[in-house]
């Protein structure tokens, strides 16, 4: 059974960085997609950033490219989501998702999950 834990959250001010991390258990991360995705309140669960566990291929959503990076230890692992320049429309609780289609697509273009194998998330707040 896959077991995802995302940790590194808070509060920051705008400007600042953060550092997302995931820990996984239960499979062998290198097989599976992975990626990263956000809900804020009001909103719709916006998909940020994958790793494909096919080529490595990776995406970023316009609204975090150049900002954020998405890595991830096989090895150990974990996943990383590194936030810098944070906005405060960055506020949200993020998930990270292992999975493979049809629970997750991830190619260098499109990225989606329902995010069946995801965490309790991690809450994001980037004040002004």
């Amino acid at each position: 059974q896959v077991q995802v834990a995302e940790s590194g959250g808070g509060l920051v001010q705008s400007g600042s960085s953060l550092k997302l991390s995931c820990s996984v258990s239960g499979v062998t991360l290198a097989h599976y997609h992975t990626g990263w995705f956000r809900q804020a309140p009001g909103k719709g669960r916006e998909a940020l950033s994958c790793i494909s566990g096919a080529d490595g291929s990776t995406y970023y959503a316009d609204s975090v490219k150049g900002r954020f990076t998405v890595s991830r230890d096989n090895a150990e692992n974990m996943i990383y989501l590194q936030m810098n320049a944070l906005k405060p429309e960055d506020t949200a609780v993020y998930f990270c998702a292992v999975d493979l289609p049809p629970n997750l697509y991830c190619t260098g273009t499109y990225c989606y999950s329902n995010l069946h194998n995801t965490g309790q998330g991690t809450q994001v707040t980037v004040s002004s």
